[in-house]
């Protein structure tokens, strides 16, 4: 952190005074994060942010959605009615009811969600878990509240981009921030697109169910899980499953989801490199790679893949990413052809992919 800048101000919402203390250990021992308020409950949240003076109120508030006397979906929308409106990270349980709560959050205006871990994977104290929080707290804090509008960037010089004649199919990754990366990707979809996209989202099993079915809701592109051995069907977009590498595999003239439960790569699975690399053995040139928000650089040994197969790789911008880690590691090692924020991202796919493209300005 640079001297001038300021520690981002967070509030703390959960019912366990346990759970509060472990959390403001975590989130202070980086000199980046003050916590400027501890409360027990949504009533206690919403209370406590419209009184604190400007100089306190939090940045981001980090809401358990399951409390007594207001639970966190019922707090949601009088949190995000403050001005200035905080990001708000919900937590949720690591189930499948957790899930379709963090899911339903997303669609009510929270920025983010976090599960929480189990005492198995060493709960609070998990390196992972750690790491995910800290991104996400600071990268929404950078942002701002909300999901990032559109901006359009430039990218690093301009690339006439040409359409893509023969393309089957479209490879999409992301992570931390992918969520809604993923929902303003698919929502500025305006037509079909004439080849199936396969998409992996760092996530756990059970919360990508909940993120297809959130996707699907969108209207624009159906959305599911994929299944082992199911045909890819052009327009539609296939989810990884959590705890699963998802990877397509030649059928005649077609492709065909492979599911795999082979090892971890860059700590995670599923994984954007063995899907990016299955696609151009499958696929040859003909693969479009799109990486959005993420840490890490889960994705770029699969990029190079498919701009050394002759296929496209685009990315999006830092401006708009919570967290520029996987698409500023692929636009770092001059792979993407553009750097741009979701919504022009989808914009310039469906140029590509339906032969409208031209240059990127």
């Amino acid at each position: 952190m640079r001297a001038a800048e300021a520690p981002v101000r967070v509030m703390l919402c959960d019912d366990s005074a346990t759970v509060r203390a472990a959390l403001a250990r975590l989130l202070e021992a980086d000199p980046g994060i003050r916590i400027v308020a501890r409360v027990a409950n949504g009533q206690e949240a919403v209370t406590a942010l419209a009184g604190l003076p400007a100089a306190l109120r939090p940045q981001v508030v980090l809401l358990d959605l399951e409390m007594p006397v207001m639970d966190g979906m019922t707090a949601l929308p009088l949190l995000l009615r403050q001005a200035p409106r905080p990001a708000v990270i919900v937590a949720s349980a690591l189930t499948q009811r957790g899930a379709a709560a963090a899911m339903a959050a997303l669609r009510a205006g929270a920025a983010d969600y976090i599960p929480k871990p189990g005492a198995a994977g060493g709960g609070l104290n998990d390196p992972g878990f750690r790491a995910e929080l800290l991104a996400k707290v600071k990268g929404w804090a950078r942002m701002g509240a909300g999901p990032p509008a559109p901006r359009a960037a430039a990218p690093p010089r301009p690339l006439p981009l040409v359409p893509l004649s023969g393309l089957r199919a479209i490879g999409l990754g992301c992570s931390t921030g992918g969520p809604q990366a993923l929902a303003a990707f698919v929502q500025a979809l305006a037509r079909p697109l004439p080849v199936p996209v396969l998409a992996v989202q760092h996530m756990p099993a059970g919360f990508t169910t909940m993120l297809a079915d959130h996707l699907n809701r969108l209207g624009r592109l159906p959305c599911a899980e994929a299944r082992d051995g199911e045909v890819l069907r052009p327009g539609r977009l296939y989810l990884a499953p959590g705890n699963h590498h998802l990877l397509a595999e030649a059928a005649g003239a077609g492709l065909v989801a492979r599911l795999s439960d082979g090892p971890s790569e860059n700590f995670c699975r599923p994984a954007v490199d063995p899907l990016l690399r299955s696609l151009v053995t499958a696929c040859g040139g003909a693969v479009l790679a799109v990486i959005l928000t993420g840490m890490g650089q889960d994705g770029l040994a699969g990029c190079r893949a498919v701009a050394e197969g002759g296929g496209t790789v685009l990315a999006q911008d830092e401006a708009s990413s919570v967290v520029w880690g996987m698409p500023g590691a692929v636009a770092k090692a001059g792979l993407a052809r553009a750097l741009l924020p979701p919504a022009a991202l989808a914009e310039q796919v469906l140029a590509l992919a339906t032969g409208r493209a031209g240059a990127v300005a």
